[in-house]
């Protein structure tokens, strides 16, 4: 069997339906085998977006999602796609050629050490030096991809092993099953907990790759505890419960860092390194119960009680059937948290001003999408605004970065939740920053018939920097930008493009746009100057908080 043939069986093997990516002279062979098999290519205008589309993928699924390039130029622009995925916790493997290994024939002409520049990035990567390889390889970067702590791999194939002949044959995943926590260290976990005065359940990232979510609730639901989250975390258990306590979108001062302040007891649910948990541990005032995959990294504000280690929903089931029902628990001070959360939140909603109030932003696009539909966000000022104030109602159907935190990947990843859920809604929120720097898969959009709606949050400038550097007491400076007419970009790729002039007649339009199939793209103005006021709790809300 050619060897390109072969590798292809072996995607194919492990469950891999399309691969996103932009192909080059190195892959032509692959390119090929993949034509000859039926194996969808979803080609982008960016190999950057193939790689936040095959993260996105490998977020919602579970399963390695898989992006392909050709060698230098192509493999560097994977780079960042490879930490997005890497930080973010994302199964992907990436693909790229490489001229032949066995004789060159161009000197060095695009040629850099690619698997080195991946090492950092990567929980894997390698070249293939022989045919032979190919089964073990892919075996091992998707599993090494989907194991956790998800994230990247790399495999690189020259051209000269593509075209080559093996009798190697595929190699059948194994048969395994993720450990569960000892006995010892649940019984210890409900002991702790049950002596606690103020127990708070913080959910994080962990455990919405897994979709623990049915346990959680049932926690919640027959133990009591009350819950907050992690950006990342959002909608693991749905925050209209009345026991959801907020979402950690700001650094200190919030709500959830009352309750967090007044708890004795904090048991943190998939904590994920990449976000820092919303509280310092300074002394011992609080036990925190560590659950998750695998054991805590220990760090200056992270040095957990008590770890219970193994598969998530296990461990929680079991947790809550060893507290049963409690009523030695005093949860007062986390209800006049919540009462405060509630009122704030309910502040901006109806704001009726434009450019649009940020508060009433999310509350369209809340009141626009069903529960499963699915908010994918690109990286700015309203990234804060949609952990703290939007009401995620299922797992993962905000998606954030909250990882890389990387600019351009809103557009890319709403294409591939699309595309994993084609019967669900999906809306791209991206700054008019962050849109324009991979705008071009507006044309993938169309040219995939997906019916998809991007709103343009523009303040035509950088507006997070800017809000920064204006809370430094600094003047306005290298944050401007200059736009296009984004009704008439849109046009250009055979999208729908709308410009509302006003908040109501914003509603209204992707109401309909969501409803009439298509890709549709809205031009939204918005009005940034309430941030340091909203985006925290004000000295006289904290007076009445700590009075009460």
């Amino acid at each position: 069997m050619k060897a390109s043939d072969l590798f292809v069986k072996a995607l194919e093997a492990e469950g891999v339906r399309c691969v996103f990516g932009l192909p080059g002279e190195e892959n032509l062979d692959l390119l090929e085998s993949m034509h000859a098999s039926g194996l969808r290519l979803v080609v982008t205008r960016h190999e950057q977006a193939a790689g936040f589309m095959a993260a996105t993928w490998g977020r919602l699924t579970g399963r390695a999602g898989v992006c392909l390039a050709t060698l230098g130029p192509g493999a560097t622009n994977l780079v960042t796609p490879a930490a997005y995925a890497q930080l973010g916790a994302m199964p992907m493997v990436m693909l790229t050629g490489q001229k032949p290994i066995k004789a060159s024939k161009q000197g060095h002409f695009q040629i850099v050490d690619v698997v080195g520049m991946m090492r950092p990035l990567t929980k894997q990567t390698r070249t293939l030096v022989s045919a032979e390889h190919i089964p073990s390889a892919v075996r091992e970067a998707f599993r090494r991809a989907e194991e956790e702590r998800p994230g990247a791999t790399h495999l690189e194939l020259p051209e000269d092993v593509a075209r080559d002949s093996t009798e190697a044959a595929l190699l059948a995943p194994s048969a395994w099953k993720r450990p569960v926590a000892d006995e010892g260290s649940i019984a210890q976990a409900v002991e702790t907990i049950a002596s606690a005065k103020r127990p708070l359940l913080m959910i994080g990232a962990g455990a919405n790759r897994k979709l623990t979510s049915e346990m959680l609730r049932v926690l919640v639901d027959r133990v009591g505890i009350p819950f907050s989250s992690t950006q990342m975390g959002k909608g693991v258990v749905d925050e209209s419960h009345p026991l959801w306590m907020g979402t950690a979108a700001l650094s200190d001062g919030d709500f959830v860092h009352r309750a967090i302040e007044a708890s004795d007891c904090i048991i943190n649910v998939g904590h994920d390194v990449i976000e820092k948990p919303p509280f310092v541990m300074r002394d011992s005032r609080r036990a925190v119960v560590h659950l998750n995959f695998s054991s805590a990294e220990v760090d200056p504000v992270y040095f957990p009680k008590l770890e219970v280690t193994g598969d998530i929903a296990n461990a929680v089931w079991r947790i809550a059937e060893g507290l049963g029902s409690r009523t030695n628990w005093d949860f007062t001070p986390f209800e006049k948290a919540r009462a405060g959360l509630e009122a704030q939140l309910a502040k901006g909603f109806a704001d009726d001003r434009f450019p649009i109030y940020p508060a009433r932003l999310v509350a369209e696009v809340r009141r626009a999408l069903p529960d499963d539909g699915i908010v994918c966000l690109d990286n700015g000022m309203y990234k804060l605004w949609f952990a703290r104030y939007y009401r995620t109602r299922r797992p993962n159907t905000l998606l954030l970065d909250n990882a890389l935190a990387t600019m351009g990947a809103g557009l890319p990843s709403a294409i591939a939740a699309r595309m994993v859920h084609p019967r669900r809604k999906v809306v791209a929120v991206c700054g008019d920053g962050g849109f324009m720097m991979n705008s071009q898969e507006l044309e993938t959009a169309v040219r995939l018939g997906l019916d998809l709606v991007v709103i343009v949050v523009r303040d035509d400038g950088y507006g997070m920097i800017r809000w920064k550097q204006g809370e430094m007491g600094l003047p306005d400076f290298g944050m401007a930008l200059g736009n296009p007419d984004f009704v008439r970009y849109a046009e250009a790729y055979g999208a729908r493009g709308h410009r509302p002039t006003s908040a109501s007649e914003f509603g209204a339009t992707l109401a309909r746009s969501l409803d009439a199939g298509g890709v549709h793209v809205i031009d939204l103005p918005i009005d940034y100057s309430d941030n340091t006021r909203a985006l925290g709790v004000g000295d006289k809300e904290l007076e009445v908080l700590h009075a009460g």
